[in-house]
């Protein structure tokens, strides 16, 4: 199996990830009128929020397990040089570890707790050893691995 990715390379790889699809995550909110917050005059509404998480975690989830089924890599992982692989073999993840691996990850981050949960989630894999996983990939039973 190659190298082990570096834990900061996979975080700015789903920084990447992040920003692409939070992308069209506001530009579907924004076209289907479930913002988090919509200001009117002297009104400020918060009650669509729940809207904006169904799309946000319904894309992100599509997102991840797409990619990471299709290729190992997101744009991200592609763009920095790595890919999720299946710990017991090296091989690219089945629709159904990829989608496990997406759910752990993208579900919490959608409805609860965005940033303290992407802290903890993909965090962790500075500090778990011996393979780098973080708690998506330790649910999913894959790695990320370097392909430089």
């Amino acid at each position: 199996m190659p190298p082990l990715a570096d834990s900061g390379r996979r975080t700015l790889a789903r920084i990447i990830d992040m920003i692409l699809v939070g992308i069209v995550v506001w530009l579907l909110s924004w076209a289907f009128n479930v913002q988090e917050y919509q200001v009117d005059g002297d009104d400020i509404s918060v009650g669509k929020s729940f809207g904006q998480s169904v799309i946000a975690a319904l894309l992100y989830i599509a997102y991840d397990t797409y990619m990471t089924r299709k290729t190992g890599q997101t744009l991200g992982k592609k763009w920095l040089g790595m890919r999720v692989a299946n710990l017991d073999n090296g091989a690219t993840p089945s629709v159904q570890t990829s989608l496990i691996r997406a759910l752990v990850l993208w579900i919490p981050f959608a409805f609860c707790c965005a940033c303290v949960w992407t802290i903890i989630a993909g965090g962790w894999s500075f500090f778990d050893r011996p393979y780098k996983q973080g708690l998506h990939d330790k649910a999913a039973k894959t790695v990320v691995v370097s392909t430089r």
